[in-house]
């Protein structure tokens, strides 16, 4: 493949510095904020031995075939496991149902963690795995399934998931040494028209909800929509990278025109501040929640529009991304903390740390702006000592956790803001912090049966489920973080999912003509009763 840059980061970023320079922000260079990271007592902090760093990548690897493996015997080919009961779960329907409405009577899974783990496996070095598992997938796998799924939750694990492992095994032919004949793009192919006739409403925003084998019933072949399905957190503009990859595979502009025509008009509603909300009506295309940040809910939308700049190289990403990016520098960042705001008015509505709010830091890092990740990152270490975890909220002006979010599902920000980091920067403090995460992790949620998810933090009561980003994101990135072998000369950009897509110069080249552009708003244009 005809890889854009060479180095995974510096490159990169300093491509983006060169941007904000142009910009005329005020921000200081690259070298001057790396000075910034040498804060209380970071000089001190001694190197890592490389034998050390062997031994904890070692253990990394041990925690992931601990909870692959228990999942595999226990779950598969279901789609997540429950650790405790060492039984599993069909939880594709679940996922952002939190009131656990229209769930298939007939869904047996779709084998959610293993495509999941796809490409942990491979960047773990496991090619046999590896091989057995896209094999099965091709000759098992079907998305004609009577099963209502969240678009976004769906985007980004099994679309994103295939897209990944699919180009891993064409660049890396020792994954599969029987031959590989591309099935998983044609998984990939069908899921995303799966999903296309989401996006088929009056704003061209999707959808929160679809079913994928009774498509009609998001296509207006009913009368009304419910209130529900009208509802939709605009992380489901956050599509841009998985339709943007599929429709450079296959030569299909459609997927990418549907997914930035959604984008384009999520950026259009933003208020005169440049914030954008966490809840709106895609019928009527009106804000219904107006208190907003950098946490649940929108925290993709930022992200994807900074990589959707890296991995296409189109100039409207960066001017989105900047324009919100310092809007929220201006109205929601307080000291190295990040609170919620009102869009319209920029007055602080909850000074609250979610959990979510830990991959801010990684996103800085590809930004350039490595002083100011530095100081929010070791916030969030600081919460991390305090209790063991991360809780899922806590409000930072009281130092209190939320009285009914305490708690901890495995989630994966903290460490993927600390490998991103440490390759800014190779001070070993974040060396340190990872070792911090893999011994909490080992001591609060590893069970005979996987890791479990933490239910209280101030109990530290287990929860009986292993999410799939386990095994995609928090395992990976603290490998990556004592293991980086696996980026030497490639340059890859990583979903919201932890799976990478590499940055090619073919892919920034791929210009959709105007025509089928025009053709895809004639096909999602749809008249409702």
């Amino acid at each position: 493949m005809d890889h854009a840059e060479a180095r995974p980061f510096v490159g990169v970023c300093g491509r983006i510095w060169r941007k904000w320079k142009f910009a005329g922000m005020a921000l200081l260079g690259f070298s001057t904020l790396l000075q910034l990271l040498q804060l209380e007592n970071s000089a001190m902090v001694e190197a890592m031995s490389l034998q050390h760093r062997a031994e904890l990548r070692e253990d990394v690897r041990q925690m992931f075939h601990h909870a692959y493996d228990n999942y595999m015997k226990y779950a598969f080919p279901h789609d997540e496991l429950k650790p405790l009961s060492r039984g599993y779960t069909d939880s594709l329907g679940e996922l952002g149902n939190l009131k656990l409405e229209h769930l298939s009577s007939t869904y047996n899974g779709t084998a959610l963690t293993l495509i999941d783990s796809l490409t942990s496996l491979a960047i773990l070095g496991n090619s046999s795995e590896f091989e057995k598992s896209v094999n099965w997938l091709g000759e098992n796998l079907s998305f004609d399934l009577d099963v209502r799924v969240n678009v976004f939750e769906c985007n980004i694990r099994l679309l994103g998931g295939l897209i990944s492992a699919h180009m891993l095994a064409l660049d890396l032919k020792s994954l599969m040494p029987s031959g590989y004949n591309g099935h998983l793009l044609r998984l990939s192919e069908d899921l995303g028209r799966r999903l296309l006739p989401a996006f088929k409403t009056p704003t061209g925003i999707p959808y929160a909800w679809i079913n994928l084998k009774m498509l009609q019933i998001l296509t207006g072949a009913v009368p009304k929509v419910s209130v529900t399905m009208q509802m939709l957190q605009i992380l489901i503009g956050s599509l841009i990278l998985e339709m943007g990859a599929l429709s450079r595979l296959t030569g299909n502009p459609e997927f990418e025109d549907a997914a930035l025509l959604a984008l384009r008009k999520l950026w259009s509603m933003r208020s005169p501040l440049n914030l954008v909300g966490t809840t709106l009506n895609v019928i009527t295309g009106q804000w219904i929640e107006h208190s907003s940040g950098i946490g649940a809910g929108v925290d993709s939308f930022y992200e994807y529009l900074m990589k959707a700049y890296i991995l296409f190289g189109d100039d409207e990403y960066w001017d989105m991304f900047h324009d919100a990016y310092m809007a929220v520098q201006q109205y929601y960042r307080h000291g190295p903390w990040y609170h919620d705001a009102d869009i319209r008015t920029g007055g602080p509505t909850h000074r609250q740390l979610t959990s979510l709010q830990a991959f801010w830091p990684g996103l800085q890092v590809l930004v350039g702006d490595v002083g100011a990740a530095n100081g929010t990152h070791r916030e969030f270490v600081h919460v991390w000592e305090k209790y063991g975890v991360i809780p899922e909220r806590y409000l930072f002006d009281r130092e209190i956790i939320h009285p009914t979010e305490r708690y901890y599902p495995l989630r994966p920000e903290l460490a993927e803001s600390t490998f991103f980091l440490y390759q800014a920067t190779k001070d070993p403090w974040y060396l340190r912090v990872g070792e911090l995460l893999v011994n909490s992790l080992n001591v609060y949620t590893r069970v005979n049966g996987g890791f479990a998810s933490v239910r209280d933090v101030l109990t530290m009561e287990l929860e009986d489920h292993q999410h799939s980003f386990f095994l995609s994101e928090t395992c990976k990135y603290l490998y990556l973080l004592f293991d980086d072998s696996f980026l030497k000369g490639q340059n890859y950009v990583f979903t919201t999912e932890g799976h990478p897509l590499p940055v090619l110069r073919a892919w920034q080249q791929w210009q959709p003509s105007v025509e089928s552009s025009l053709n895809t708003v004639r096909r999602l244009s749809v008249n409702y009763v």
